[in-house]
């Protein structure tokens, strides 16, 4: 377990943590006005690999030599300027600090982080860290590479679980959700929709089937697998029969046999690794996705039921009122799409670029 420190004074700033890997909607703005939650589980940290941040230089300020040294294949609209590898913790994990309230930047409900660091080291004044914690933003608070130093405490420093043990006590991330907002839909203060985080694993998965795809066109399996890339994958790739077969693999599944292409497989929540196959397998292109979502698609529910009211045996559902569904098909994250295909190399090829140009004039509408 590590605590952080000013890099100023040396003063703690954390409670201790264990490190993780960065969830995939770390980045994800959501809807409008809505509440989302903390984005770190407590007592947890992960450090994101890329900038965030001001200040943000136009594509057409950067040398394409120095994009792809990023790891940039494709052109965006701007790209974060501000040093890489800040860590990323619930706000409920910080101490011995202040917020500075001239850097509220442009936030409508709470604070966004545009003006820069808006916490301070409450011992000697050392801008330390941003607060996130507007509408339609998941709250974190990410300290500065360069203003916090990592140290190691006394502990129990556990192993990470085994692929074995993740598949036996993993749970599954419900696909539909509440939505809280302010105000709400007709005076409410939430409304019933696809999970935030469902939307931006398909996303960053949704790229890399691209990717995967070599052009051709790709079958997913039929059901909720089907519901959340199937559309989308109709979409953007040639029409024509199927060439390229998609399935899901992983800890304690069978072997999907040497005729799959593509595996949609878990990534590790602790480490970050994603599964990797043994043999005939071996060789096709791993497509990853959050564990929860992954379980969810492996073990699905056909609805979500309602606990019913009052003192009843445990484990007792009751089957009315009918499941709360989403009002509209399964769209992925617009920007988490993005940011994961302008980052694979298979988005240099020409057809691929197309997508990326296509996205900024808003040309598959539904689809995000």
């Amino acid at each position: 377990m590590f605590v952080f420190v000013c890099a100023g004074c040396g003063a703690e700033l954390t409670t201790p943590l264990s490190q993780v890997s960065l969830p995939v909607h770390a980045r994800q703005k959501y809807g409008n006005g809505a509440q989302l939650p903390v984005l770190m589980e407590p007592g947890t940290f992960a450090v994101d690999p890329d900038p965030w941040g001001g200040p943000w230089p136009k594509w057409d300020e950067i040398d394409p030599g120095e994009a792809e040294a990023r790891g940039i294949y494709a052109p965006v609209h701007a790209l974060s300027d501000s040093t890489p590898g800040a860590s990323v913790i619930a706000p409920g994990d910080i101490r011995g600090t202040r917020l500075i309230p001239e850097k509220r930047g442009g936030a409508c409900c709470g604070l966004d982080g545009a003006d820069g660091p808006n916490v301070a080291c409450e011992t000697c004044g050392l801008p330390v860290a941003t607060r996130i914690d507007d509408c339609s933003l998941w709250q974190a608070v990410r300290l500065s590479p360069d203003a916090v130093h990592r140290v190691p405490v006394d502990g129990i420093h556990a192993a990470p679980l085994s692929w074995a043990e993740l598949a036996d006590k993993g749970e599954g991330t419900p696909p539909f959700e509440p939505i809280a907002t302010w105000g709400g839909r007709l005076g409410s203060n939430h409304y019933w929709s696809w999970s935030p985080q469902w939307e931006a694993a398909a996303g960053h998965a949704l790229a890399h089937l691209l990717a995967a795809s070599q052009g051709q066109p790709v079958k997913v399996p039929d059901g909720l697998t089907a519901d959340v890339f199937q559309r989308a994958l109709d979409t953007l790739l040639p029409a024509g029969a199927p060439k390229r077969r998609a399935v899901l693999a992983g800890p304690g599944q069978p072997s999907p046999g040497a005729s799959v292409d593509i595996l949609l497989v878990p990534v590790h929540p602790q480490t970050g690794q994603t599964w990797t196959p043994t043999g005939p397998t071996a060789s096709a292109y791993l497509v990853p996705l959050p564990l929860g979502v992954w379980r969810w698609l492996i073990f699905p529910q056909p609805y979500l039921p309602a606990p019913a009211s009052g003192r009843i045996p445990q484990d007792v559902l009751r089957d009315d009122p009918l499941p709360l569904l989403p009002n509209h098909l399964f769209r992925a994250d617009r920007g988490t799409f993005q940011h994961t295909l302008v980052r694979l190399p298979a988005v240099r090829s020409p057809w691929l670029r197309t997508i990326v140009e296509n996205l900024t004039e808003s040309t598959w509408v539904g689809l995000f």
